[in-house]
């Protein structure tokens, strides 16, 4: 046995999603970073040992241009481009070359931290170090470091240290949430097995365990969905543990589960209700996935109010949009539908003072255990969330180790610091503008070769009957005059519009209703007919138009998409069965479903001229869509015509970095596994293929030239200083989209 001791900038504790993003986010800070997991394999829940779907902002679709960028963003592009067909083992390998990449880390898997060494009162505790054992390799590690983040899941390390917490419900009292219990108690949601199948192309006999569960015995033929074909998270219902103790119940938890899950495979193979004589077991966890248990108490405790109002804390650091998605406590036992859900009208925003302890000092969290009620971590919980906050977490304690100071001075005196660090490397963020002093770009003057200076979407694909109401959003800047849409009619008829405004900048629902028009629309096909609406906002934002329904008149779809376009139907698609998931569907994000129209807009023009896509809206401030697209665009490119971007100032200036983020359409729905997955590897709206010019003392010259990219953010580190006035990003070629659209670049 050897024992060692190792010293650090950050000790992140937890190989999860929350864990990896924290640690890389601090390692490219400069921090020393040591990365613990009791583990063999980074991931956590997502990870090939347990293959839960990563999760986040966009709920499946729900959520409009709700993706998550920063590193969890990367690490989505990436597998999408490597593993589109989502296999578990090489989303392990996306994670672990993620972190290899970071030469300020040092990984340490197999290793289990079971000691804490912590001092002071109650109020005021500070850790000392960490101890963990290496399993296989007979290590006693122990770890010193200034700031520690418990990105466990459980919270073994901070409960250790004496940090407070709660598990389980509160009382609805507390926080005045409708969704609590009357009486606080200590209910947790419960834990899941997965397995997976496949055809193994002839005749498969299963034969049970002795413990396998008759599940006709129980209520689950009758009040869950089972289908032969369904595999990993398709039987995420497959949950038990709520009325236990899931951490020292844990051994009993997963056999129960295990006696289901052969249970139901006993069932589908053997009971001749399902086509499945060829079906095999491929695969059948060990691991239970945890939901819910230790939630540490910070400066800030968000609940359910705060997500459902959208509350706009001043000290934001990242946003959640997956429902308030909650559990029926007997789990797959349950008479109840599988979950319940409510949901914001949008993206809602989640605070720094939620992730560092009230009473340890020296204390960040990231991932299902921040501070939050439970109701509140009924969204809070799902990786992609988990993740972005711990980029979060892992910038602050950076911060922190750079500093020398606490978490919690960070947020009294360092905030807009970490604010404008996390908006530099694309976190996610909304509605903070950067404000960064030293990007010289901010002072440059910005043309370009052309930008999309109206809206038309005019290529039809096919028709579709208009059996409902359906929507079109679009962005207003600065006015809009009239709207035409391309239309069949089956016989004279009249068809109503109304534009409504969204209420918020980051929402895409309608809220207030502008200005309604009607017009007749003679019998024809293929028709553009005009509607008077007129609307010009005190500032930029987006219109959401409802044209009502008429079974007489037929919407065309387009061939292609238009960034900053989105189509929408009214009750067009269920999000699933009663049985497995209950939506309010009056809530306005579920109501109103672009699952349909997804890359498919209706055929439509604004009459007025945009400056949406603007040159200058690449020096806007914004990195995301937030009342706009925020980016500028190009008119169409080609082998003969390529487009530029162009910033010139006044002076000579002096760059060392360039920082470019370019559009890759975070309306479009990524997952790590079998979920779903796209019709191309790349994100088609990337540029693939640019230079970059600089004009030296009056002669211009190629900076540098990158080819086949398909990444979001791009740095450019010049080997020397080069002193010129003026710079142009030359687009040669894009990874399938018409025109050339960039989001962001910075000058350093």
């Amino acid at each position: 046995m050897k024992t060692e001791t190792m010293q650090s900038d950050v000790a992140v504790i937890g190989g999860g999603l929350a864990g990896v993003c924290a640690a890389i986010a601090a390692a490219r800070l400069g921090s020393k970073v040591v990365l613990v997991n009791n583990r063999p394999v980074l991931g956590g829940n997502s990870s090939s040992e347990v293959r839960v779907w990563v999760c986040g902002a966009t709920a499946h679709g729900i959520n409009r241009y709700a993706r998550e960028t920063g590193i969890l963003g990367e690490l989505f592009v990436e597998n999408q481009y490597r593993n589109p067909d989502g296999n578990p083992y090489l989303w392990d390998l996306v994670i672990l070359e993620a972190v290899k990449a970071e030469p300020n880390i040092t990984l340490l898997l197999n290793t289990d931290v079971h000691e804490v060494e912590a001092d002071g009162p109650e109020e005021n505790r500070m850790i000392r170090s960490v101890t963990g054992w290496m399993m296989g390799s007979e290590r006693r590690i122990r770890l010193e470091s200034p700031v520690f983040l418990d990105c466990t899941g459980d919270g073994l390390v901070g409960f250790m240290a004496g940090a407070r917490h709660r598990i389980g419900r509160e009382a609805s009292h507390e926080y005045g949430e409708a969704w609590a219990p009357e009486e606080a108690d200590g209910i947790t949601l419960g834990s899941t097995l997965l397995f997976y199948t496949k055809d193994a192309g002839h005749p498969v006999r299963f034969m049970p365990p002795s413990f396998a569960k008759d599940i006709e015995q129980t209520p689950i033929p009758i009040k869950r969905v089972i289908r032969s074909g369904d595999s990993g998270c398709h039987y995420w219902w497959i949950e038990w543990g709520g009325e236990l103790d899931t951490v020292h119940d844990n051994e009993v938890i997963r056999d129960e589960l295990w006696s289901v899950i052969y249970g139901i495979w006993d069932y589908i193979k053997n009971s001749g209700q399902f086509e499945a004589e060829s079906m095999t077991l491929e695969w059948v966890g060990s691991i239970p996935g945890k939901r819910e248990y230790r939630r540490f108490v910070g400066d800030y405790v968000l609940n359910q109010n705060d997500i459902i109002a959208q509350e706009p804390f001043h000290d934001r650091i990242a946003f959640g949009g997956w429902s308030i998605d909650l559990h029926p406590p007997q789990g797959m036992y349950a008479e109840a539908s599988g979950s319940k859900h409510m949901h914001a009208d949008g993206n809602y925003h989640i605070p720094y003072r939620s992730l560092y302890s009230a009473n340890v000092g020296n204390l960040l969290f990231a991932g299902r255990n921040i501070s939050a009620s439970h109701v509140a971590f009924g969204t809070t919980r799902v990786m992609a969330t988990c993740a972005v906050m711990g980029e979060a977490a892992g910038t602050a304690a950076s911060l922190c180790a750079a500093k020398g100071v606490s978490p919690r001075e960070i947020y009294h005196s360092h905030l807009q610091e970490l604010q404008q660090t996390l908006l530099r490397q694309d976190a996610s963020v909304i509605g903070l503008r950067h404000e960064d002093e030293r990007d010289l770009a901010r002072l440059a003057q910005v043309s370009a070769s052309s930008f999309r200076s109206s809206i038309s979407v005019d290529k039809p694909h096919e028709a579709t009957r208009l059996e409902r109401d359906a929507a079109i959003l679009f962005p207003v800047d600065p006015a809009v005059e009239r709207l035409e849409l391309l239309v069949d009619a089956a016989g004279d008829t009249r068809l109503t519009v109304e534009l409504w405004d969204t209420g918020r900048p980051e929402n895409y629902v309608p809220h207030s209703k502008i200005t309604e028009a009607e017009t007749t629309v003679s019998k024809g096909e293929a028709q553009w007919i005009s509607l008077p609406l007129h609307w010009a906002p005190d500032a930029p934002q987006n219109a959401f138009v409802i044209i009502r329904e008429n079974p007489d008149v037929s919407l065309y779809r387009a061939a292609e998409p238009l960034t900053g376009i989105l189509a929408f139907e009214k009750g067009a698609v269920p999000n699933a069965s009663a049985n497995l998931e209950e939506h309010d569907e009056n809530q306005p994000v579920v109501a109103w479903s672009m699952k349909a129209a997804v890359r498919q807009p209706f055929c439509f023009k604004v009459k007025g001229r945009t400056e949406a896509y603007a040159p200058e809206k690449a020096v806007g401030g914004y990195k995301r869509p937030f009342g706009g697209p925020n980016l500028w665009t190009s008119e169409p490119i080609g082998p003969e015509r390529e487009a530029w971007l162009q910033l010139t100032w006044e002076h000579e200036i002096s760059m060392k970095e360039i920082m470019l983020t370019w559009n890759d359409d975070v309306n479009e729905d990524l997952i790590n596994l079998h979920h779903h997955r796209t019709s191309f590897d790349i994100i088609p709206e990337l540029v693939k293929s640019y230079r970059i010019e600089a004009r030296v003392q009056g002669q211009w010259r190629v900076a540098t030239s990158v080819g086949d990219n398909r990444r979001r953010s791009n740095r450019i580190r010049m080997k020397e200083p080069v002193l010129a006035d003026v710079l142009r990003i030359v687009i040669e070629e894009t990874n399938g989209a018409p025109c050339g659209e960039l989001v962001e670049i910075r000058v350093y």
